[in-house]
């Protein structure tokens, strides 16, 4: 998987987990609603580009 995201993505990954934790670190309920917000975002996005790879014939 990481040799997927190359090195950007993986950077990506790392700054987006560690502005959820400075967030959950100062408030805990607001850095798990990013957290959900973020998973949520992320299904969304994964079931888009399968359905626009499925239009493809991939």
């Amino acid at each position: 998987m990481l040799q997927k995201l190359g090195p950007l993505g993986v950077l990506g990954v790392v700054l987006l987990l560690a502005g959820i934790g400075v967030t959950a670190y100062a408030n805990p309920v607001v850095g798990a609603g990013i957290a959900l917000i973020v998973a949520g975002m992320g299904l969304l996005v994964k079931r888009g580009v399968d359905q626009v790879m499925g239009l493809f014939g991939m």
